[in-house]
């Protein structure tokens, strides 16, 4: 993958090695949408480079050719997401996350403990360009970004918070991004935190745990929890 400028040291020696087993993970799916269980390491959506074509979205069309992308997760994060499996399904649940009406709730562990019991983080944020794809907060040119969080429980003598968090906007990195600036960064966080807490967990500790919608033909509620693998 070529670049221009200078990229984060984070990024330079990363080989993209997708999980194999369980090839396909499925938690739910009826004739309008699916709802599947991303590994973390697994690209939700094939990514420019050759190498990077092995992805969810890309295993779930071998099911389904006519899979339709929803939302994301990023490389790293495990967990629930959607897809639609026809066009007036993905406009449907699309409208939903434009309105911020869909329900998301991640699991996370930190370093550290967080300032308060629950709390919001509103921090807006943009890409870092020279150092892409890391976002940085950025109060000039940043898009709105917030963020609720509610601490499960601080173990004191490993220093490591377990936090419920809710955005409520839809950023790239944004949870990432967000508790490292409360100095709480998510562990095994590679582009993001200390050293330390980048090599406190093989992979990054922050999982898409429950997600609620309406379901975009029936109208009914849909409700979806998956516990955290960590």
């Amino acid at each position: 993958m070529q670049t221009t400028g200078h990229v984060s040291r984070a990024t330079d020696d990363f080989v993209y090695q997708p999980p194999q087993s369980p090839y396909l993970s499925l938690v739910y799916y009826d004739d309008d949408i699916v709802v599947a269980d991303k590994a973390s390491g697994l690209l939700s959506v094939p990514g420019k480079a050759p190498a990077h074509q092995d992805s969810l979205e890309r295993r779930l069309r071998r099911v389904w050719p006519e899979i339709r992308v929803v939302h994301r997760l990023d490389m790293a994060t495990s967990g629930l997401i959607l897809f639609a499996l026809h066009k007036q399904a993905q406009s449907e649940l699309s409208k939903q996350f434009q309105r911020r009406t869909v329900t998301k709730r991640y699991y996370a562990r930190v370093a550290g403990q967080l300032p308060q019991p629950q709390g919001e983080v509103d921090l807006p944020l943009r890409c870092d360009w020279p150092n892409r794809p890391k976002q940085m907060v950025c109060t000039d040119q940043g898009k709105p970004s917030l963020t609720g969080y509610e601490v499960l429980n601080y173990n004191a003598e490993q220093n490591v918070s377990d936090v419920i968090l809710s955005p409520v906007t839809g950023r790239s990195h944004q949870l990432r991004v967000h508790m490292n600036a409360l100095g709480c960064p998510i562990l095994g966080d590679r582009l993001y935190g200390t050293e330390t807490s980048r090599l406190a967990a093989q992979r990054l500790l922050l999982h898409a745990q429950s997600i609620g919608f309406i379901h975009p033909i029936t109208g009914q509620p849909q409700a979806f929890a998956l516990a955290a693998p960590f």
